[in-house]
């Protein structure tokens, strides 16, 4: 069977391209595309879709009803799209993916921040002004606390980690060692 990503891809793509060519924007599609794929991820929506007794048709009405606002006729085709292939579900890959393409398009980057401690904002600030100049881009941070880390960062940008932890540290040490 084919990776998740591998079959959201030339969705997002799609989703991409007409998000570009649309005046409204891409920061009102990634909006919508992020309220899909959080509606997708219901663990109760996720049941209704698979419902046997649905048809295409309802199951695409019943997904764009779940969905705050007006729902622009594009997104209605996306939505029939994704459920005559059989592929709404797939909707949280597809939005990762959304996110990555409208962040190159961008030049920007998602940071992805997990620190042992509660970093202030000066120490977010200070932290992504070094990582803007290591990785060169612009990086919108998403900071979380794991103190399992015992001290440090850890930075993913992308396929790219910076790891600095006390425990990444100790796990070098501890393979120097046993070497």
């Amino acid at each position: 069977m084919a990776e998740l990503s591998t079959v959201a891809r030339p969705y997002a793509e799609a989703l991409f391209a007409a998000a570009c060519d649309d005046k409204a924007g891409l920061d009102l599609w990634a909006g919508l595309v992020n309220q899909m794929a959080q509606v997708a991820a219901n663990a109760d929506v996720r049941e209704a879709m698979a419902d046997p007794r649905l048809g295409d048709a309802e199951r695409a009405q019943a997904f764009a009803g779940l969905l705050q606002g007006d729902v622009p006729k594009a997104a209605r085709n996306f939505i029939d799209l994704l459920v005559e292939n059989g592929r709404l579900l797939l909707l949280p890959e597809i939005a990762e993916q959304f996110v990555a393409l409208k962040n190159r398009h961008e030049g920007t980057a998602q940071a992805n921040i997990t620190s042992a401690f509660e970093m202030t904002p000066e120490q977010v600030k200070d932290l992504l002004s070094a990582l803007e100049l290591k990785f060169g881009l612009k990086l919108k941070p998403q900071v979380t606390v794991d103190a399992s880390l015992i001290g440090g960062v850890r930075v993913a940008v992308g396929d790219q980690v910076l790891d600095t932890s006390v425990q990444a540290q100790l796990a070098r040490m501890r393979d120097t060692l046993a070497a």
